[in-house]
């Protein structure tokens, strides 16, 4: 069997900016597995966290596998209560996107639900964002925009649910 090797601390930045360029690329397991290297000696590294989490949600859609749940585990290591929220609202808006590229039924009542929760992630990010930066509500615009573009709805209520005396 082959081995994986280990890189050296000191290429760290030049692997995460590799990475980064992948992900630029549009080839995100490549910029994974740097991602993995770098954490396998550097198992808080922030950067590379992020890096992953998003290599993760790049891959939504084009391959099988609990990427939306390996992107979700990645959460509780960031260290700012900012990247927490924020990068849980880029999940559920990636995810929105996958729901709605995969046409299958439901597929547009999925995408409004997560879109929702992506702009209530960004809601609660927007007031721990450090000062200067509006990602935050620049996603929720844009998570705006999916659902008028795309003339999303909530999903009717479920007709099989008996009511409540």
């Amino acid at each position: 069997m082959f081995e994986l090797k280990p890189i050296e601390s000191e290429s760290i930045p030049r692997a995460l900016e590799r990475a980064e360029r992948y992900r630029l690329l549009n080839e995100p397991r490549l910029a994974e597995s740097i991602c993995l290297d770098v954490l396998a000696i550097d198992d808080d590294n922030q950067p590379a966290l992020r890096c992953m989490l998003l290599a993760l949600t790049d891959q939504f859609g084009h391959t099988h596998g609990p990427l939306k749940d390996q992107a979700k585990s990645l959460l509780p290591r960031l260290k700012i209560p900012y990247d927490r929220v924020y990068y849980a609202g880029i999940i559920s808006e990636r995810y929105a996107r996958q729901q709605l590229h995969q046409g299958h039924p439901g597929a547009k009542y999925a995408a409004y639900e997560y879109l929702v929760d992506a702009m209530d992630l960004y809601a609660e990010a927007e007031p721990l964002a450090p000062d200067g930066n509006d990602d935050a509500i620049l996603r929720h615009n844009t998570c705006v925009r999916m659902i008028e573009w795309h003339r999303l709805v909530a999903p009717p209520p479920d007709e099989h649910e008996l009511p409540l005396e």
